[in-house]
């Protein structure tokens, strides 16, 4: 059974055939699955349709500032988690097949949940907050414990890649952890502190288990290699 029947809405011009229409006891409850697995399914994509639609308008009112910021992260980050438990199923990721795939079939317009579903983290954990409490200028009064942790945060990462932890599972939350801790220290650009938030796309949009190749992997040790030093040089 296609998933998305259960949702469809009845064409007006249908006309009622009055000999199936003869089969149907009208006081019988309309279900929308014949199965529990069925069910589940129709459940699931109509809450990823929920968290598409609530990820475009948070992001809405976050531009608005009409959200606090503490509200917005907390929020987009519960949703993403939900949305990539979600999309983690065989059964929903066979029905599901892309985003793409996803609101073409639905008529979505949504290309700010896009976004933040292609980034993966909310934009409040890849740049630097440029409100009242924003990161304080590094070589100012930024905390050395602050910097520590950066500094740590770069070196577990090119461990990683040393020790050929390839894995997207692997890899995303130690890079997700470090561009943290930068933020919280400068909100200064530096040298390749973009290559940082291109790879953390990257690897968002990897199978979990799916494993950068040795050419990928020379490439990323590169570029974060490149931005420690320039992270560095905006400590003196």
């Amino acid at each position: 059974m296609n998933p998305r029947q259960g949702y469809a809405p009845t064409p007006h011009s249908y006309v009622p055939n009055s000999a199936l229409s003869a089969t149907i006891n009208l006081d019988e409850e309309v279900k929308l699955a014949d199965t529990r697995a069925e069910r589940d399914l129709q459940d699931s994509l109509a809450e990823i349709f929920s968290i598409i639609v609530t990820l475009d308008e948070l992001e809405k009112a976050f531009l608005k500032d009409a959200i606090p910021e503490a509200d917005y992260t907390e929020i987009c980050e519960r949703s993403l988690k939900q949305y990539k438990s979600l999309v983690a199923d065989d059964t929903v990721a066979k029905a599901f097949v892309g985003l793409e795939e996803f609101k073409a079939e639905w008529d979505l317009e949504v290309p700010r949940a896009t976004e933040r579903i292609r980034v993966g983290m909310p934009s409040t954990a890849i740049a630097a907050s440029s409100g009242p409490s924003s990161a304080p200028a590094a070589g100012g009064n930024t905390s050395g414990t602050l910097i520590l942790e950066a500094t740590q945060d770069f070196i577990t990462f090119l461990d990683a890649l040393r020790l050929e932890m390839l894995a997207k599972d692997q890899l995303h939350p130690l890079l997700a952890d470090l561009i943290q801790s930068v933020n919280k220290v400068t909100d200064r650009d530096f040298e390749n502190r973009g290559k940082i938030v291109q790879w953390l796309i990257t690897l968002n949009q990897m199978k979990a288990t799916e494993e950068l190749s040795e050419d990928q992997a020379r490439e990323l040790e590169l570029d974060i290699n490149s931005a420690y030093q320039g992270f560095k040089s905006t400590l003196t």
